[in-house]
């Protein structure tokens, strides 16, 4: 016979879990991130955000930002402590209204444990109170707050927000945003959405801004300085609202001239991929050093190099057709990237049919033709490129030339009625490569596993009938010689840096 002796703290200790109500036993710490195999701590788990009040002041001689961040939220399970993405400095965290204990951890971690646990079901208002100075912030070594000579941009993928707003940073987790940014008078900041008013005092300006469609987290942007804003409106109906900092030097004229047809191009895109999906459309053109653009919900971003050797409206195709691809239907895990690229490659490939520059099928002849069988453009993977290859070429070239092969498969008007119903299917929501295939199997009736399987998961160059259809001397013409350049490529080619973060 075995005895158990128990020390009086022992027994203290027990006392006390017996004490404790088995309901409160069970709660625990949410995941600090929210289980994406590519970037693990991005995004976190337990619970979903439905809205983003951001309240704003921003000094643009000195770039220290001041916010008061109210996120509103429903937990998914019995919670003891949450996190969120962050990287500015808090300094008062309140979780339904009491004050919550608060550190953080990791490299964009900030933990919130409230007075008293979050069941699962329980909706959560989480305020909290930070300032600090964005450009000064690094995380994994870089950073996505671009300074500027007369202010700050936040923009960059697959993350963004960690620099101006705490928030669960994955596209999992969509919500709707007002953006309120006080900065000094004769000063603009551009945000997401409609502007629903300014309003001045005592030398500051207020700009509103109202984003009432779910949106992901890095489609959220700010910037901040001295823009000249023009509106208007589409003549399909879309409120267009632009805008271009005062310092673009001789890039001004050719921003202007690609990102002022952003209505006319918005209106034809909705011939392909239906009604456009959201309350605006426009873009910004600040003056940074970046190379690339990037689809910021309703308001793109453009970097001035990007019309460096003239105007293109092909850069402007690929970020607003990014609007339904990407945007209202967004990943649901970052591997499923080319759900946004290759659809966003392929507009451009279609706005060179309508321009009669060059067909989609002579492009992607061209594209195929021109990367011979040991080219290492053809190992990466558009349906799973890894992280390190997210942004590579062949997600956008190699993924457009899967959707041209999709098109000679099924025929264009099941692949026509496919690029239309899937934003319809999925609007505001996420979805995956398996879910496309799926839904494209369903409208066209047949089986494309090999399809799929051939041009976004073989590491190895697909046979020419593949593509084209053809066979027999055609196809092996097109193994062994470059077609003609489409007079669109080159202008094509200049967006190939739009991602190259």
């Amino acid at each position: 016979m075995h005895r158990t002796i128990l020390a009086p703290g022992a027994l203290a200790a027990a006392s006390v879990l017996l004490a404790i109500p088995a309901s409160a036993a069970s709660h625990s710490p949410g995941a600090p991130g929210i289980g994406d195999p590519y970037y693990p701590a991005y995004g976190n788990g337990g619970y979903d955000v439905s809205h983003y009040d951001l309240r704003l002041k921003y000094q643009p001689a000195t770039d220290e930002l001041e916010g008061t961040a109210t996120v509103l939220a429903r937990t998914t399970e019995d919670l003891s402590r949450f996190d969120l993405d962050f990287l500015l400095d808090v300094s008062e965290v309140r979780v339904n209204g009491a004050k919550a204990a608060f550190t953080t951890s990791g490299e964009h971690e900030l933990e919130i444990t409230p007075r008293t646990p979050l069941a699962k079901g329980t909706d959560v208002t989480v305020v909290v109170r930070y300032s600090g100075v964005p450009s000064s912030k690094q995380a994994y070594g870089f950073t996505s707050w671009h300074r500027t000579p007369d202010g700050g941009v936040g923009a960059n993928e697959p993350e963004s927000a960690w620099w101006w707003f705490p928030s669960n940073d994955h596209p999992l987790d969509k919500a709707t945003y007002d953006v309120s940014v006080l900065v000094p008078d004769g000063t603009q900041a551009i945000s997401n959405g409609t502007l629903q008013s300014t309003s001045s005092r005592l030398g500051w300006t207020r700009w509103n801004w109202r984003s009432d469609k779910p949106q992901a987290t890095y489609l959220a942007t700010l910037a901040v300085g001295r823009f000249d804003v023009t509106t208007g409106t589409s003549e399909g109906g879309i409120p267009v609202v632009n805008a271009y900092s005062t310092d673009l030097g001789g890039n001004a004229g050719a921003a202007r001239a690609s990102v002022e047809r952003s209505g006319e191009i918005a209106d034809w895109l909705t011939g392909y991929f239906g009604p456009y999906p959201f309350s605006a459309v426009g873009g910004y053109v600040p003056n940074t050093t970046t190379g690339y653009a990037l689809e910021t919900q309703t308001r793109v971003y453009y970097s001035p190099r990007q019309f460096a050797n003239g105007s293109n409206t092909s850069v402007v195709v690929h970020e607003l057709a990014h609007q339904w691809y990407g945007d209202s239907v967004s990943v649901k895990g970052w591997k499923d990237i080319w759900i946004n690229e290759g659809f966003a490659r392929y507009a451009q490939w279609l706005w060179s049919e309508h321009e009669d520059e060059g067909t989609a099928q002579e492009l992607a002849d061209y594209v195929y033709a021109s990367h011979p069988a040991d080219d290492a453009f053809w190992t990466v993977k558009p349906g799973d490129p890894g992280p390190e290859n997210q942004f590579d070429i062949a997600v956008y070239d190699r993924g457009a030339l899967a959707l041209q092969a999709l098109r000679n498969e099924i025929g264009d008007d099941a692949f026509f009625t496919v690029l239309k119903g899937w934003p319809q299917k999925y609007r505001y929501g996420n979805a995956s490569v398996a879910d496309f295939r799926a839904y494209a199997e369903e409208v066209s009736g047949r089986s494309l596993a090999a399809l799929f399987d051939t041009w976004l998961f073989q590491p190895s160059k697909p046979a020419a009938p593949a593509l084209s259809g053809t066979s027999g001397s055609s196809a092996a013409a097109l193994a062994k010689s470059v077609p003609a350049q489409p007079k669109s490529w080159k202008r094509i080619a200049a967006t190939n840096d739009v991602h190259g973060h």
